[in-house]
């Protein structure tokens, strides 16, 4: 479970898939090379912090991770989060934020807790996804028109009003930098699939630019010259106060770090018919944000889009994912001075892209016509996302699915009280054939479903039916496949209550081990007895018999 996948691919690795390895991770390094730089800038960074994080990350995600052909980086999902983050706790914040949700990821993966983040609601995923691709998009609009403002609001509804007021300012010629930087990356697969076409559009544009004098906005006229030095490590220091005061911004960065990167795992799964090492990747992702805290980077998650190129172009080990991050640092320390000349208006339309291709509109319309409960958590998700925050997003998200699903489960179960003459399949089951006889003074019920805290109430109101307390109470429990501490506590209850009025519980075949287990654990077993718990409705039948004989 917490065995690295290179240990096992490097068993019976070959000469020949090295060298799919080692074409698959040039090419991704050179897709990966503007996106670290754009998310960098986006996110209010300066451009070689992107660069940093896609070296030391990546080369740690691919080296401990626990799947085959994850490739690891800075993402387009952190933009929001990034950028708040800079804004009220400054770059320090960010890197010790980044730094404890490294640790955060750890302890996630230790405690085996993959799994369990791999079963966030759908609609929730995609509400905040759509959120954060909405938000991206609304950055990149002064950029991308080169307007003329000194800053742009935060909150969403006010940064577009900001943008209706400056519209007149539109430079045009940045515009069409941006413009062509878009047609470029969405026309030039069908030309080339092997070389991306987010390359291209900055090699025309920056050509272009400097050829022709473009009066236009680069990286080094609003950041200046990009280091091609590495930086060296410094590990951040952690007090009490600062711990209590960015404990919230790092547990978000590490939730959506976990949900991005076993997305991201299971979407390569699909593609090679693999199977990731869900724990051992959170202990990847955890490892590697600390390093890129460490090395002055921001936060990094596994990248479906990088992971879909790598396989794509013969990726099968984490080879590729080292041959990517090594790629990227012969760039930073021997090109990456030149990246000072690329317009912001092509890397703002790189983002457009981006933010498109995160937008699952595809995915939100299907949703938008399904069952209302999932379409109330979508919304409420998306909106919170957008206009108030991500974290309060996905945490009232989470609340709400949780609340629907009870309620679906609260539907499902069900307390009968059963009639003097029955049937065994009366309810629609069919365990048993033939009609059953109820003894006068016995009262026979069934509880079908899960009998935890959101359906034990429906036992108590079956219970308040019976005006005349008979002498045995027959509990039929063989559709009940879990039972909480509230539905032993009103079991027990019931028991105490009967036991008040003189009349004696049968518990009628309980076949689920759980259940099972919880009764005895709790001595309510014992405290019925040994003799009140049938195997058999049959043989409750006949215990309720003796006892009302003696």
């Amino acid at each position: 479970m917490f065995r690295p996948k290179i240990l096992d691919t490097l068993k019976t690795y070959t000469r020949k898939q090295f060298s799919k390895d080692v074409f698959a991770g040039i090419i991704v390094g050179v897709v990966a090379l503007p996106l670290a730089i754009a998310f960098a800038i986006a996110s209010g960074v300066s451009p070689e912090k992107g660069l940093i994080t896609a070296v030391v990350a990546g080369f740690i995600i691919s080296g401990l991770g626990g799947s085959r052909v994850q490739i690891g980086g800075p993402t387009g999902a952190f933009i929001v989060i990034v950028y708040g983050i800079v804004q009220t706790y400054g770059i320090n914040g960010l890197i010790i934020s980044t730094f404890m949700a490294g640790i955060m990821l750890i302890i996630m993966g230790f405690a085996r807790l993959g799994t369990i983040i791999k079963f966030i609601p759908h609609p929730l995923i995609i509400g905040f996804t759509s959120g954060i691709a909405l938000i991206i998009f609304s950055s990149q609009v002064k950029d991308f028109f080169g307007m003329k403002m000194e800053s742009v609001p935060s909150d969403f509804i006010e940064k577009w009003g900001a943008y209706f007021k400056n519209i007149e300012s539109i430079h045009f010629i940045t515009l069409m930098i941006a413009l062509v930087s878009v047609v470029l990356i969405l026309i030039w697969p069908k030309v080339n699939q092997k070389i991306p076409g987010s390359l291209i559009a900055i090699l025309v544009t920056t050509a272009a630019v400097q050829l022709l004098h473009l009066p236009v906005e680069t990286i080094g006229s609003r950041f200046g010259n990009i280091s091609s030095s590495f930086p060296a490590p410094h590990i951040p220091m952690i007090n009490l106060a600062t711990f209590k005061h960015l404990i919230q911004p790092a547990f978000t960065i590490a939730l959506l770090c976990a949900i991005e990167s076993l997305l991201s795992a299971v979407v390569a799964d699909g593609m090679i018919s693999g199977n990731h090492r869900s724990n051992m990747e959170l202990v990847a992702q955890g490892t590697a944000n600390i390093f890129s805290s460490i090395f002055g980077g921001i936060p990094a998650t596994g990248a479906i889009a990088r992971t879909a190129t790598n396989v794509k172009n013969g990726g099968r080990t984490p080879v590729a994912g080292l041959v990517h991050a090594l790629t990227l640092l012969l760039i930073l320390l021997f090109v990456g001075k030149w990246a000072s000349l690329i317009p912001i208006a092509s890397l703002a339309g790189i983002l457009v892209v981006v933010a498109y291709n995160m937008s699952e509109w595809r995915n939100f319309r299907s949703i938008l016509k399904g069952p209302k409960g999932d379409v109330l958590v979508l919304l409420i998700t998306f909106f919170l996302t957008v206009l108030i925050d991500l974290t309060v997003a996905i945490e009232v998200g989470i609340v709400l699915a949780a609340f629907l699903f009870m309620r679906n489960m609260i539907k499902f179960s069900d307390v009968s009280i059963l009639t003097k003459e029955i049937e065994d399949d009366q309810f629609g089951f069919d365990l048993v054939e033939g009609k059953y006889q109820i003894p006068k003074d016995v009262e026979v019920f069934e509880i079908t479903g899960p009998l935890f805290f959101g359906a034990a109430y429906k036992f108590k109101d079956a219970m308040n039916y019976i005006k005349k307390h008979p002498k045995v109470f027959i509990i039929r429990m063989r559709h009940v496949p879990i039972i909480d501490a509230t539905g032993i506590q009103t079991l027990k209850e019931i028991f105490n209550h009967s036991k008040k009025q003189h009349t004696k519980i049968i518990l009628s075949e309980v076949h689920s081990e759980q259940v099972l287990k919880e009764l005895k654990e709790s001595r309510l077993l014992f405290a019925i007895g040994k003799a009140n718990v049938s195997g058999t409705f049959e043989k409750a039948l006949e215990r309720a018999e003796r006892i009302i004989e003696d």
